[in-house]
């Protein structure tokens, strides 16, 4: 099947990388031409697990990279529009790159084709598809606009889009509705898990998706809701944290024991800093605006946002707490990544976090495995960037942990202590059992969870001269 992607940031060029890992010919469309060469040399823009192999598996046979928009409308059969649609001032979703493409489609159609919405988009935008394409020429026989939201993690995207939970096909004709699952073909049928070098199958994924046809306003819904209820138990959990710190109860015996219920289930019930990234600040706030325009107050979400803002704010406060005064203060600070396994910094809660302690009068020597380039360009030389979690821990103050990166979750403790100035932890990821901290002889404040004294205190090595 020959596939057209429209857009070639993070869910284009996931999406289309994996169209081509199911065997289809696809071409990824972008207007700029520097990043479109830099596709085509085999530069990977992203750090994205598995990406890079699948573009150097790909790139040049299967999977190609153009500006012509045009030529590439013309070789397909469907067209996947996954453009930003980054926020206006009042929230809403700036769908203006969406409607361009959706013009320039209309004026290059000259057989069937499917054009499908991959980003997120308020309910209603593919009626508004259809009739901006109408408006520019395109005949009404030859096009249908369908919805088939994406469900990708950032750090993780590959296996989710190629081992989903489920497919949405939002397609409102019979012949819309098979484009699409010839598409997706590969996964729903179980062929593509049979090949010797398929991408490995992560712990936990269903064995084969779930395949769920719906209008396309319902598909639309469903990303936007999905995402909404995703934040929702991360901002519950955060709130239950603060109770939990009140009382002096463990939010992490809580979580087991409320996530141990099959109707709630235990992902995203991971208290920390809050969440952040491109998706889910956009997507709860255009949310909101859909149902505001739609004559319903979603107070719900405004309290969901609420709590994720404070979060960062009590996170802070754990600092004073532990610190005193910050003014001069030397801070460690681990992650600037909005979470593990990506370089993201949009929205990051660590980079929130680390400008608000810059404005206290902080020192900040801080480690991220992949985002500290992104993070240079935003904060401008205002902090040290480390060559490791011990290198910026050395003469630290204290040690602050904002990312949820594996590799932080198994440093040597005894190193750490050995490092830092005073033996001071504060985790916003809770990525330690505070028992463990404690028996190496640090003081460790977490998130919902009682702050733990030094049991032992552990001697500094002392260095060889030799």
């Amino acid at each position: 099947m020959r596939i057209a992607v429209v857009g070639s940031g993070y869910v284009g060029l996931v999406a289309g990388a994996c169209f081509a890992e199911l065997g289809h010919e696809v071409i990824v469309v972008d207007n700029d031409a520097a990043k479109v060469a830099a596709l085509k040399s085999g530069e990977t823009p992203i750090h994205e697990k598995f990406l890079p192999e699948l573009l150097a598996r790909h790139g040049g046979r299967s999977l190609s990279f153009t500006e012509d928009l045009a030529e590439a409308v013309r070789q397909s059969v469907a067209i996947f529009i996954a453009v930003g649609t980054p926020p206006t001032d009042d929230g809403e979703a700036d769908l203006s790159y969406v409607e361009s493409v959706a013009r320039s489609i209309a004026s290059c159609i000259d057989s069937y084709k499917v054009v499908v919405e991959k980003s997120t988009v308020p309910v209603y935008t593919s009626d508004w598809i259809r009739k901006i394409m109408l408006l520019n020429g395109a005949p009404a026989e030859l096009f249908d606009v369908a919805s088939n939201p994406e469900f990708l993690r950032e750090g993780t995207a590959v296996t989710d889009f190629l081992y989903p939970d489920r497919i949405v096909l939002g397609a409102d004709t019979e012949r819309c509705a098979e484009v699409l699952r010839t598409a997706y073909a590969p996964l729903v049928s179980g062929e593509y898990y049979k090949c010797v070098n398929a991408v490995p199958r992560p712990d936990n994924s269903r064995s084969l998706p779930q395949l769920i046809r719906t209008s396309a306003k319902s598909a639309e819904l469903i990303k936007h809701a999905s995402n909404a209820f995703l934040a929702m138990k991360i901002s519950f959990i955060n709130a239950v944290a603060s109770i939990c710190e009140s009382v002096g109860a463990d939010v992490q015996q809580v979580c087991e024991g409320i996530g141990s219920d099959s109707r709630i289930g235990p992902r995203f019930l991971s208290p920390g800093v809050g969440y952040g990234g491109s998706c889910f600040p956009k997507d709860l706030t255009a949310f909101r605006a859909v149902a505001r325009d739609c004559g319903y107050e979603f107070r719900l979400l405004d309290e969901v946002i609420r709590i994720n803002e404070s979060q960062r704010l009590r996170f802070l406060r754990k600092v004073r707490k532990a610190l005193w005064t910050l003014k001069g203060k030397r801070l460690a600070v681990l992650g600037l990544a909005f979470k593990g396994g990506t370089d993201d910094i949009r929205e990051s809660p660590a980079v929130s976090i680390l400008t608000s302690l810059l404005r206290e009068g902080c020192e900040i020597v801080t480690y991220d495995p992949a985002a500290m380039d992104r993070a240079a360009e935003v904060l401008n030389g205002s902090v040290t960037y480390a060559k490791s979690a011990y290198e910026a821990a050395n003469r630290a103050d204290a040690l602050l942990i904002l990312t949820d990166w594996e590799e932080f979750s198994a440093l040597d403790l005894d190193r750490v202590h050995a490092a830092l100035r005073y033996p001071i932890v504060i985790d916003g990821r809770n990525l330690y059992d505070p028992e463990q901290m404690a028996d190496h002889g640090l003081i460790y404040y977490s998130v919902g969870r009682p702050d733990v004294a030094p049991r032992t205190r552990v001697q500094r090595p002392t260095l060889n001269a030799a």
